[in-house]
């Protein structure tokens, strides 16, 4: 039997926060449960975002809660040549389109069709509006353009397979087991960004089979991505992981804590006198599904 292969995959635009460290925990715990490996990947795609300072940070981060990973870390911004080779394996089968729509277009694009018919338009599960949009008109003032799937085709060329996915964990309705796909929920999505030559969505499949993860452990918001993932994992002839989607962290308010909305980061716990076990016992309470205090 092969050694399961699991990571953990931040992205440096910012310090870890207890959310990451219950996704951390969660990782590690479930890869010692079968005597599996875990990589560390940093996912580094937007250049305007990650910080080297970051990077390191994670890593400090890590060994203060005492994680440790096998073989050398995996930078995404080292293998933009594999997410090429990804996309050109797509548009090879006129899979990928360019599209030049601004956000101001597609929500134009929007309105207008909601006025005319009296009807919301359809979301993705990111809540986006869901492309193609019909009269959606390219902007001519835009010389740089994305990458999108083109949905309709992609589900052609799969003969009307029936895609699922192994759920360990449970997504936010408590799905679980073998979970079908919906992909078609996320319309064409990006596959590539105009500044960013890939998109998380790409990225993540590449990596995920480039470095033989068998079993992926990640937050809820994730779950329905999932599906997306599992297309193009079949389009791209890569093994599809087991999936474990564990529940977010949420603070007093009811927020999901996030790096963008400054959460306390586990740096600042430790500035407070907080130790390795004050966070492992902040993390089992979490996990249990305690709430958050404001303290932290």
């Amino acid at each position: 039997m092969t050694t399961p292969v699991f990571r953990f995959a931040p992205s440096p635009t910012g310090f870890l926060h207890l959310g990451h460290a219950l996704s951390a925990v969660s990782v590690w715990r479930a890869a010692e449960a079968v005597g599996g490996r875990v990589l560390l990947r940093i996912e580094d795609i937007d250049p305007a975002r990650s910080r080297p300072e970051h990077v390191a940070a994670i890593e400090e981060d890590l060994a203060w809660l005492g994680l440790r990973w096998d073989g050398e870390v995996r930078r995404q911004s080292n293998h933009m040549d594999d997410y090429a080779r990804a996309l050109m394996s797509l548009g090879d089968r006129s899979l990928v389109y360019p599209s030049r729509l601004t956000r101001a277009d597609i929500s134009e694009a929007v309105a207008r069709i909601e006025e005319a018919e009296g009807r919301p338009w359809p979301r993705d599960p990111d809540g986006a509006a869901r492309l193609p949009i019909p009269g959606a008109r390219e902007n001519e003032a835009e010389t740089r353009h994305a990458l999108r799937l083109d949905m309709a085709k992609a589900l052609r060329a799969i003969g009307g397979e029936r895609l699922v996915w192994r759920e360990e964990g449970a997504g936010p309705d408590g799905e679980t087991g073998d979970v079908a796909a919906r992909p078609d929920l996320w319309g064409d999505v990006i596959l590539a960004r105009k500044e960013t030559p890939t998109s998380y969505h790409l990225a993540v499949v590449v990596d995920d089979a480039a470095q033989g993860v068998t079993h992926v452990v990640r937050g809820q918001d994730m779950f329905h991505a999932t599906s997306a993932h599992r297309l193009l994992q079949r389009l791209l002839g890569l093994p599809a992981p087991v999936y474990r989607h564990h529940r977010l962290v949420s603070d007093a308010e009811g927020q999901k804590l996030a790096k963008s909305r400054g959460s306390t980061s586990l740096r600042d716990l430790r500035v407070a006198g907080w130790d390795r076990n004050d966070v492992l016992r902040a993390v089992d309470a979490l996990l249990k599904g305690d709430v958050l205090k404001s303290s932290a």
